[in-house]
């Protein structure tokens, strides 16, 4: 096959994370760094690329022989398409099978774990890089864990727990995944079971959830209660992959609030969210709150934030660290993109295929990434 046309590929660039992981692309990428928008709607592309010179591409996710060509032509492809189980798929596929490597910015657990199953195994014989969920989820959580294991000694037992501490507002886009999410509960859970049935797991290793309970923790510096998100999911997966983590890993991961009552409203809210979005009519009343090309403001984003606090503890040692930034789900997350693809394309990496973790396929050099683009990963003393 001739070499691709481009480093780049980002498709999505007409939505609101897209948006701004052009505009990061444009500001930040190295010089010679062949970058290509891809979208169906080319109208919307140029103006998105007026000033930035970018090559467009036509692709939609309704039709793979586009899907294909755009793969082909790329080095990386990123992806900012979702809800991913609506409309995801398709490209995981064209990349599992021309080779390309595959980025993208999902939470949902459904539609990792489909790609597992289905384009895990072509994905190692073809040499592709399938890396999902490199924005706030994970990257912040699956690196933090990696480099608060790094403080630690090695080849000993290890627990790790994650606080997360975060505000800021919800795009259209994330919204309807969630809804979504709520609704394919059921079939979340059947994929996950299948995954981890066909999924091997280290034999002279031992890695492992800790569910938790609420309580007040001095350490996070409130109430915490277990965060059920894909990004313990992906820490342990990291874990597994990685001997550094010790021959008994365990990690925890918690959302924290100033207040109790608070926490217990956040739990209320989404246990009502998951029974309405089983109701049809409900669920479709809730997704037409929001469009999902929706997003806030700059002066909503400019006040948000994140810092995710670890404590670390193995080998008769103790350490604490921290991961930090601005706005979480947009301004940060098209960084966090935008530094995975460019790691992907220029940096010297592991040898790696089949659907992977940031932390698997990237690891520090990505952490070295992120901490020059002004994401903080420090530790407290």
């Amino acid at each position: 096959m001739s070499a691709p046309d481009h480093d780049i590929v980002l498709f999505g660039a007409t939505g609101f994370t897209g948006g701004l992981t052009a505009e990061y692309l444009a500001a930040h990428a190295p010089p010679g760094t062949r970058i290509a928008l891809a979208g169906r709607n080319r109208e919307k592309l140029e103006r998105v690329a007026p000033e930035r010179a970018f090559p467009l591409i036509h692709a939609d996710a309704e039709d793979p022989a586009s899907l294909r060509a755009m793969a082909e032509s790329a080095r990386v492809v990123i992806s900012t398409v979702g809800p991913y189980i609506l409309y995801g798929e398709p490209l995981v596929a064209a990349c599992a099978a021309t080779g390309t490597d595959y980025i993208d910015l999902t939470g949902e657990p459904e539609f990792v774990d489909l790609m597992w199953l289905r384009y895990h195994d072509e994905a190692r014989s073809t040499g592709a890089r399938l890396v999902h969920c490199c924005g706030f989820d994970s990257i912040p959580h699956d690196l933090g864990a990696l480099f608060t294991v790094q403080h630690l000694p090695e080849d000993v037992p290890l627990r790790v727990s994650g606080f997360v501490r975060v505000a800021g507002t919800v795009s259209g886009g994330t919204y309807h995944s969630a809804i979504n999410g709520f609704a394919r509960a059921r079939y979340a859970a059947r994929n996950a079971l299948e995954r981890r049935r066909l999924e091997p797991r280290p034999k002279d290793r031992r890695v492992k959830g800790i569910a938790g309970r609420p309580h007040r923790d001095a350490e996070a510096g409130g109430w915490v209660m277990p965060l059920p998100t894909i990004d313990p999911q992906i820490v342990l997966r990291s874990a597994r992959a990685l001997p550094r983590y010790g021959p008994d890993f365990g990690y925890g991961h918690y959302l924290v609030q100033k207040r109790l009552t608070t926490l217990a409203g956040l739990a209320g809210g989404a246990a009502a969210a998951m029974a309405l979005a089983q109701v049809p009519p409900a669920r479709r009343l809730m997704l037409s709150l929001k469009s999902p090309g929706q997003g806030p403001t700059l002066e909503e984003r400019e006040k948000a934030w994140f810092r995710v606090r670890f404590v670390g503890e193995g080998g008769g040692e103790r350490v604490v660290t921290e991961v930090s930034g601005g706005d979480p789900g947009y301004r940060e997350t098209a960084k966090m993109l935008a530094e995975s693809a460019l790691c992907l394309v220029h940096d010297t990496l592991p040898e790696t295929s089949g659907q992977l973790t940031t932390a698997v396929a990237m690891g520090q050099p990505l952490i070295d990434r992120l901490v020059r683009a002004g994401i903080v990963f420090r530790e407290v003393p």
